[in-house]
């Protein structure tokens, strides 16, 4: 039943159709021989390289992360402490200032005598010697002339100019406009049909003919026969092409297609393959040296480093920080403390006394007097006028009841 199931099915007849048996391509024994050894002698010359390389590339990151972060770092706080903090407060503390009464002066010496001399000077100047009597003069003198003018104009040359345009229009006309036509119509175009009439006749008719009966057949046949060279020599040149074209094809295209098929690819395939398995194994071995070398220079040297420092360094460096460093640390926050506090009560010193000398020579604002408290005004039991000296009213009096006599 198994090998029922597994049997494929068989096809008879006509109309059964075999499929192609496919065989898979491979390397032949040569080919295999030959790698091996080119591998084996690429990976002895790569391996040193590979090694080198690892080594490499782990000193640097090792000085990357121990000498090269820290030091950049350190570079860092330095220019920071040295460099940019001081330019920092030279600019805000001296040369701003500086530069803002530098700024002052020069408006005061530069700019502001003449913006007074342009503004009290030259402008009033200019407009009540210059402008307002260029105007009075436009207003009350050239207007009245101009519109005179334009009365004249109007009146008087306007009307004589357009009937002297007309009179001497007419002459024109009458005295070379018409002749000059009638000698066109009359002479000049009868005597141009006639010279054209003759021209056709005696030149253009005798050339057409020639041309039409002489020349074009004439051209026609050289046409032809160089056509015919022309047509041979292209005939002659695609032999000679064909030819070369064969010879070159066959004697050196085909062979040195061949050879970088059959020999240089396959040849270069096989040592790009070699030196890249050489790459991957000698990476390997690399790795396997350098953890074996890290696990001998840990239990040498590592693991000691790690027990002085924790067995003695780091005892000592806590009985030194609670000792020495930590006292030392508070006494220079309560010195700076003191500096600060001692900085803040001369600064409010320097102002205050800057203040006072300012309002010695100057003067301050004048201080309200005092006035003396008005006294509450008392009012007396059962009345309502108020005596200063009298003793208030407490808020809930009760009122006296009238009593009504009864006889």
């Amino acid at each position: 039943m198994e090998q029922g199931k597994h049997r494929a099915p068989e096809r008879t007849g006509h109309g059964a159709h075999q499929a192609p048996a496919h065989y898979e391509g491979g390397d032949g024994c040569l080919t295999t021989l030959v790698r091996i050894p080119v591998r084996i002698v690429v990976l002895v010359l790569v391996l040193p390289v590979r090694m080198v390389w690892d080594a490499l590339v782990v000193t640097a990151r090792a000085a990357d992360r121990a000498v090269l972060r820290p030091a950049g770092r350190a570079l860092a706080r330095l220019w920071e402490n040295l460099v940019a903090s001081p330019a920092r407060w030279l600019w805000r503390a001296v040369l701003i200032p500086l530069g803002r009464g530098l700024l002052w002066l020069a408006a005061a010496v530069l700019v502001w005598p003449w913006v007074a001399l342009w503004r009290y000077v030259l402008v009033p100047g200019a407009w009540y010697g210059i402008v307002a009597p260029l105007r009075l003069l436009y207003a009350h003198v050239l207007t009245p002339l101009g519109h005179g003018l334009h009365w004249v104009y109007r009146s008087l040359l306007d009307p004589a100019g357009r009937w002297t345009a007309t009179a001497a229009r007419w002459l024109l006309v009458a005295l070379l406009v018409v002749p000059a036509v009638a000698l066109w119509r009359h002479v000049l175009v009868p005597l141009g049909r006639a010279a054209a009439w003759l021209a056709e006749h005696l030149l253009v008719l005798p050339l057409v003919w020639t041309y039409r009966n002489v020349l074009t057949p004439l051209g026609r046949g050289i046409a032809s026969l160089l056509d015919l060279l022309a047509r041979g020599v292209a005939a002659c040149c695609r032999g000679v092409w064909t030819a070369l074209r064969w010879l070159v094809v066959v004697g050196l295209v085909t062979p040195l297609r061949w050879l970088w098929r059959a020999v240089l690819a396959p040849v270069g395939r096989e040592v790009v393959a070699a030196f890249a398995v050489a790459w991957r194994i000698a990476g390997m071995i690399s790795r396997a040296v350098g953890r074996a070398l890290a696990w001998l220079a840990w239990h040498l040297v590592g693991a000691p480093v790690r027990w002085v420092y924790r067995t003695v360094l780091t005892p000592v460096g806590h009985v030194l920080r609670d000792a020495v460093l930590a006292p030392a640390g508070r006494m220079a926050r309560a010195i700076g403390r003191t500096a600060r506090e001692t900085l803040r009560t001369a600064r409010e010193t320097v102002r205050r006394a800057r203040q006072d000398a300012w309002r010695a020579l100057v003067g301050g604002p004048r201080e309200p007097e005092p006035r003396e408290p008005a006294g509450v005004l008392a009012r007396t039991l059962g009345s309502t006028t108020t005596v200063p000296s009298a003793a208030p009213e407490p808020e809930i009096s009760l009122r006296k009841a009238k009593t009504d006599p009864r006889g």
